[in-house]
């Protein structure tokens, strides 16, 4: 299989991905309705294979017509033909609306599946794999490889099959009856098959170029739409439009391009598919007048030259179409074929959590050959301990909680639960007994019942309500016209930072795991709500291990141990007190510096 070249612009180590790695996933989508789509194969070369055949029946039909012999023999003779292509006619009539019916049922539940397919496994890509991502641009390329697949089909059953079909069929059929005029065809369809390729696979490089363009496109206005606040509050309208102008001009002209390519190919086979007629029928007349063929020969070859001139025009089109699928396709085939970052070792079993005793062994972590974040941690926290992490902003606190949930692999050392290596069990195992209350909550765009449910799946209203008014979410709930079925907007823009962090807290709550993150979980609160909350804290901490990333007075007094990191190791480990009584302490400076308040994020 010849290789798709042009690498992804947003990922340079995409691997390559070829013909044969975009059918893998077109043939996954298509194999629960293999049977219908064959059907629809076999309708599309019968349907053709009648459109070959009745010219015949008209040739012998317009011979008999033209004919000296008795008119009452004659037209029982036409009437014979005109029963024969009666019969092909219903017989297609039937095998056309049959197999567009099952045509369409295997596309529509094929691209449904393909999307499926791109979902599954592009959601459980790594945590760097959508960092260094845009969402627009994912969601783009599945879109694409969606609509790819519609159109190879489309293509296939009802370009590519016809058009050999007819091609084969016409020209046999002909070369029987006129050798030269068969040569004639087949030298034109050679002709106009191989310029289209040629033409095309040249062409495919500036087709890429265009739908990285559109990516492009796509990724620059999701960002700027999603971070439109960020625009009005900076007034950075003016510059937003301008660099979205930039990025639609050059998507303008390298499409432009592109179908400027597009009129020259077709003018080129506009100008051989003249010929074809004209040599055709300049042959035949000249055949005709010496009385070398017939009128119904004449008859079954001008029907099979303009049957043949329409689908010779679409040549291009077939092979542009193609090649496009495959363009549209490759962007999203390379995330399929990209390996995951963060996999679930061979063996890998469920992790069994009883007491929380987390152990951190000499790990260390790097982003890069030039930034390491963590160096030689070693820390070990008791079951039912709480554990502050305090440090500069950059220190690798919040990288630490990552590595705990196995965001990422560690560069070397080992993370230990209750004595079992977390690299060794099932992620969603992992995960399923840690519960995180992030510093900026995400929501989906659902209602406030299914964004607290999402902590425990088949949890009843009963229980997601009284989550809530743990967290204290009733106070703004209850005033809402819709209640708990209201829809809170796209990552929760519909409320405040508080009211989110409200609603992350309720799932912790209702989650109820052995291990509890909290990653500045009352950052976004007044001294009310925050006072409110600290009472559900309290209860939710009860009996669990528990991190906490946090900066306040009143959260940073109520843990066992204070660990402070600093430029990716720990330097110092004691209670609140223990720490500010030490000699040239950071954590002491650090207060200081917040006047006693609060401690740098």
């Amino acid at each position: 299989m010849k290789k798709l070249k042009c690498q992804s612009m947003h990922n340079t180590n995409a691997p390559k991905v070829g013909v044969g790695n975009v059918l893998k996933y077109f043939w996954q989508a298509l194999r629960p309705q293999k049977w219908g789509f064959f059907y629809t194969i076999l309708a599309t070369c019968i349907i053709n294979i009648i459109s070959v055949v009745v010219p015949l029946i008209y040739k012998d039909f317009f011979d008999l017509l033209v004919s000296a012999a008795d008119k009452d023999r004659v037209a029982r003779g036409l009437m014979i033909f005109m029963f024969y292509i009666l019969g092909f006619r219903i017989l297609g009539w039937i095998l056309v609306r049959t197999s567009y019916a099952t045509l369409n049922k295997v596309v529509a539940l094929s691209t449904a599946r393909i999307r499926q397919i791109s979902f599954d496994y592009t959601i459980q890509h790594s945590y760097s794999f959508f960092a260094n991502s845009f969402t627009g641009a994912i969601v783009q390329r599945v879109g694409r490889l969606a609509r790819s697949v519609d159109r190879l089909y489309d293509v296939l059953v009802l370009n590519l099959i016809p058009l050999i079909i007819s091609a084969i069929g016409s020209v046999y059929i002909v070369y029987f009856i006129e050798p030269t005029i068969a040569y004639i065809i087949t030298i034109a369809i050679v002709v106009i098959t191989i310029f289209s390729i040629l033409f095309q696979k040249w062409r495919l490089k500036y087709d890429l170029l265009a739908v990285k363009a559109d990516s492009t496109t796509s990724a620059v206005l999701s960002d700027s739409i999603s971070n439109q606040n960020t625009v009005m509050s900076f007034a950075g309208f003016t510059k937003e439009s301008a660099h979205f102008k930039a990025i639609t001009t050059d998507q303008s002209s390298k499409q432009l391009f592109t179908w400027n390519l597009g009129v020259i190919k077709d003018a080129f086979i506009s100008l051989i598919l003249i010929a074809l007629e004209f040599f055709v029928f300049y042959y035949a007349i000249k055949q005709w007048e010496f009385n070398l063929v017939t009128v119904g020969t004449f008859v079954l070859i001008q029907t099979y030259v303009f049957r043949l001139s329409t689908q010779l025009w679409d040549v291009g089109r077939i092979t542009r179409n193609l090649y496009e699928s495959f363009a549209d396709a490759k962007e999203m085939v390379e995330i399929l074929e990209t390996p995951y970052e963060v996999r679930n070792l061979p063996g890998a079993g469920e992790i069994k959590v009883e007491k929380g005793i987390i152990e951190f062994k000499d790990v260390s972590f790097a982003f890069s050959d030039t930034r390491t974040v963590l160096d030689k941690i070693n820390l070990h926290i008791k079951h039912g301990e709480k554990v502050a992490l305090i440090g500069p902003s950059g220190a690798g606190k919040s990288t630490i909680v990552k590595l705990l949930l196995r965001m990422y692999d560690l560069a070397s050392g080992s993370i230990e639960i209750d004595n079992q290596d977390i690299k060794h069990v099932l992620q969603d195992s992992l995960r399923k007994n840690i519960s995180l209350v992030p510093q900026d909550p995400i929501l989906f765009h659902r209602t406030l019942m299914e964004n607290i449910r999402y902590g425990r799946e088949g949890a009843s209203d009963e229980e997601v309500v009284k989550a809530a008014r743990l967290a204290h979410c009733d106070e703004f709930i209850d005033v809402l016209p819709l209640k708990y079925g209201t829809y809170v907007g796209e990552r929760g823009i519909k409320l405040s930072g508080g009211e989110r962090q409200r609603v992350a807290i309720a799932r912790a709550i209702l989650k109820n795991a052995s291990i509890l993150v909290l990653d500045e979980a009352t950052s976004s609160l007044d001294s009310h709500s925050e006072s409110l909350i600290q009472d559900a804290l309290d209860k939710l901490m009860q009996g669990k291990t528990v991190i906490v990333i946090a900066h306040r007075l009143s959260t940073i007094r109520k843990m066992n141990r204070v660990v402070v990191i600093d430029n990716g190791k720990i330097t110092e480990e004691g209670s609140h007190e223990e720490l500010l009584n030490q000699e040239n302490s950071l954590y002491k400076k650090l207060w200081d510096l917040q006047a006693g308040g609060f401690l740098s994020e």
